[in-house]
């Protein structure tokens, strides 16, 4: 996980250093590039809680399935509402920032 987030640091930066030697005229490229930034940051920042969110809801579901397989029916129902519910914030903010 630390690599993931050095290498993403790293290209976001040497983006900012490269428009930043082009000597850019106006400071509006510099917004732009860093709305751009936080954006995309954003949508990994949100893949990455959906994702961790949904690993752990269904490990606890199949463990409790493991556990009492009779419950198996109402155990697998809110499973998946929740795991619906995850991937739509996700994808909300996916949406949200191609909208901005």
């Amino acid at each position: 996980m630390k690599k993931v987030l050095l290498v993403a640091l790293a290209l976001l930066s040497s983006a900012a250093f490269a428009e930043e030697a082009a000597g850019a005229a106006s400071g509006a490229g510099n917004v732009n590039l860093m709305k751009a930034a936080f954006y995309f940051l954003a949508v990994g920042l949100a893949a990455f809680g959906g994702t961790t969110a949904q690993s752990r809801a269904a490990a606890a579901a199949l463990e409790g399935i493991a556990r009492n397989p009779g419950a198996t029916d109402k155990i697998m129902t809110p499973m998946i509402l929740s795991l619906a519910l995850m991937e739509s914030l996700v994808i909300f903010t996916l949406i949200s920032v191609f909208l901005i």
